[in-house]
């Protein structure tokens, strides 16, 4: 019941009885009020799944129904009978003295961080698109952290889809780690973004049913570790997903728990086109966001995909005209899951406080970026010899990968963009695992990226030219710039104009915040693909890992400076490739966003 201060007249009952309906703006909310069965009924007049009046629609047997696209409202409460229309707001009235009051500002039964908080699951659950979109607001909009609705989005996601960890988690933790690279209204549709892909990916899917861990925490970790493994390697799900968890229940740090995958990710080259890897990366990635409590189920969503994976050594682009896995091989110290040879190059290259101090050859990106893959390898092994730490040379070999973006010829089948992507994205998840585990194993990774780099090599001929810095001069405005790159997403086919102007806003010392909102304001407004965002995610991490490398270097060269700006250029170019989409989501966005702060779509 409404308190009398709160109350705003609506209209004469007598008028409403006659009429059946009449439409009213109070305190800027919009009202549609109904006789019907000798009742007073108001409800928020835009239907909420688009926003149509619902003053013009129809009122029967106590249901109200949307003209549009025929949502069905409970007319008393307001709650929908068609989950994908959401419910409408219903609003408390009073009748005296033969005239109808009615408070449009009425209390939320629960505060709105709950309200919203149920709405997400409700979207989940539904795959509702709209409802995904009007709960990533509102719980922004409340206050609450990010990684609250991550984490559902995560435990549903693990929960939900028995093929285990897929595109849609990816994209999930993708979107949280460029959540600090966005503007506000940009979070709320990067928070959308993950929601709606998990939703998408788990619609339809059979529930998982868990393997329970061992009931021991005493399995010492070099044990566990071979288990895990050797249960990979013969597609023994079961199995693996019992050692994996035991190894979180035991409490091995978050760095064994790492090695633990890595370890299995590359016992063959390039799972899957680098997707098992990078799946893992994500994984491990997410939790650094809502926490390592939640590591048991997130992580063993990664046993289906790397017991199916398809297995590179298994292929014959990795066996024929050169058998490079037989070049690993050779470096590793037996077959491609040995890493004995590793480990006693890395024991060549002293303690690791000497190998901090390793500075890459001159020639490396040449030699990376080159056609013979015995100098390839050969170029690996003598970094690691001489000191090259897992992450220096992951860094280096993701600096290849990128460039390989950076440089690929528009000539070639759209398709191949997805080539070199891949590699870029691998790269990028073997330089995440390097900072977080110094297990041999990732080496191998290091190994795998760059005989990928190398297969790609063909997509670079010729290379598309990447801008040197200062080519472009330092006269123009930054703002301007960026207003131009955006207008490339606009245009089929600008790859090259995308690129020369992020390299023209550095010319012109425009600032690299800016420029990864303007990227991501371009990401996020378009129906992206799982691929494009990614390769935005890993573009903006290799940036920032540059960046702090250039930063550390007081005599700053060319090289370092561009080595900062290839992620970003390869990446624009990527992004140009793949624009302009549709938009549904955007405009599904917008609606929400509209609906949710109480403006008016449709005029009255």
């Amino acid at each position: 019941m409404a308190t009398t201060d709160a109350l705003h007249e609506l209209a004469p009952l007598s008028e409403l009885e006659a009429a059946g309906r009449t439409q009213v703006t109070i305190d800027g909310t919009p009202l549609a009020a109904f006789y019907h069965e000798g009742e007073v009924r108001v409800v928020d007049n835009r239907c909420p799944h688009m926003g149509f009046p619902l003053s013009e629609g129809t009122v029967d047997d106590g249901i109200l129904t949307c003209h549009w696209h025929h949502a069905r409202f409970e007319l008393s409460c307001g709650d929908t009978f068609d989950p994908w229309a959401d419910d409408v707001r219903t609003y408390p009235t009073e009748i005296r003295d033969g005239t109808v009051y009615v408070d449009p500002n009425p209390d939320r039964e629960r505060p709105p961080d709950e309200h919203w908080a149920d709405r997400l699951e409700t979207g989940l659950e539904e795959n509702l698109r709209l409802v995904a979109a009007k709960s990533s607001i509102g719980l922004l909009d409340a206050g609450v952290d990010y990684r609250e609705p991550m984490a559902t989005t995560l435990e549903f996601g693990t929960r939900y889809r028995d093929s285990g960890w897929g595109p849609g988690l990816t994209i999930l933790g993708c979107t949280a780690n460029v959540m600090d690279d966005l503007d506000s209204d940009d979070r709320m549709r990067a928070l959308y973004t993950g929601v709606r892909h998990v939703a998408d990916d788990c619609a339809n899917e059979p529930p998982n049913f868990d393997q329970p861990s061992f009931s021991t925490s005493e399995v010492e970790f070099d044990r566990l570790r071979s288990w895990f493994r050797d249960c990979v390697d013969v597609r023994d799900a079961d199995g693996a997903e019992r050692c994996l968890r035991t190894a979180v229940t035991s409490g091995y740090s978050e760095s064994e728990v790492a090695e633990l995958l890595v370890t299995a990710a590359t016992d063959h080259p390039y799972l899957s086109n680098g997707h098992v890897l990078d799946f893992a990366n994500k994984a491990v990635e997410s939790l650094d966001h809502v926490g390592w409590t939640h590591a048991d189920e997130t992580l063993a969503a990664l046993v289906e995909p790397l017991v199916t994976a398809t297995r590179s050594d298994e292929q014959s682009s990795w066996r024929q005209p050169i058998d490079l896995v037989a070049l690993l091989e050779d470096v590793y110290g037996g077959d491609v899951t040995e890493t004995s040879g590793l480990a006693e190059l890395a024991a060549e290259g002293g303690a690791e406080g000497d190998r901090d101090a390793w500075t890459p050859p001159v020639d490396l990106q040449e030699t990376l970026l080159g056609d013979d893959p015995g100098a390839i390898v050969d170029a690996l092994a003598d970094a690691i010899r001489s000191g090259a730490t897992t992450e220096a040379l992951a860094a280096e070999v993701a600096h290849a990968a990128a460039t390989r973006v950076a440089q690929f010829g528009t000539a070639n089948e759209f398709s191949d963009w997805n080539t070199v992507h891949h590699t870029f994205t691998y790269a990028n998840a073997v330089h995440g695992f390097a900072r977080r585990t110094d297990a041999v194993a990732c080496y191998r990774g290091v190994f795998d990226a760059a005989l990928s780099v190398y297969l790609d090599r063909f997509l670079n001929t010729p290379p598309a030219p990447v801008p040197e810095p200062g080519e472009h001069g330092t006269d123009r405005d930054p703002d301007d710039v960026l207003d131009h790159l955006l207008e490339t997403f606009d245009r089929e086919g600008a790859v090259n104009e995308a690129g020369r102007f992020v390299a023209e806003f550095f010319d012109c010392g425009g600032d690299p915040a800016a420029l990864k909102r303007t990227l991501g304001r371009g990401l996020l407004r378009e129906d992206a693909g799982f691929h494009t965002l990614q390769n935005v995610e890993a573009a903006f991490r290799q940036f920032e890992l540059a960046d702090t490398l250039a930063s550390r270097r007081e005599d700053a060269s060319i090289d370092l400076e561009r080595r900062r700006r290839v992620p970003l250029i390869a990446t624009a170019r990527y992004m140009a490739a793949h624009f302009p989409t549709r938009r549904e989501a955007d405009q599904t966005f917008a609606i929400a966003q509209r609906l949710n702060r109480g403006e008016t779509i449709h005029e009255e």
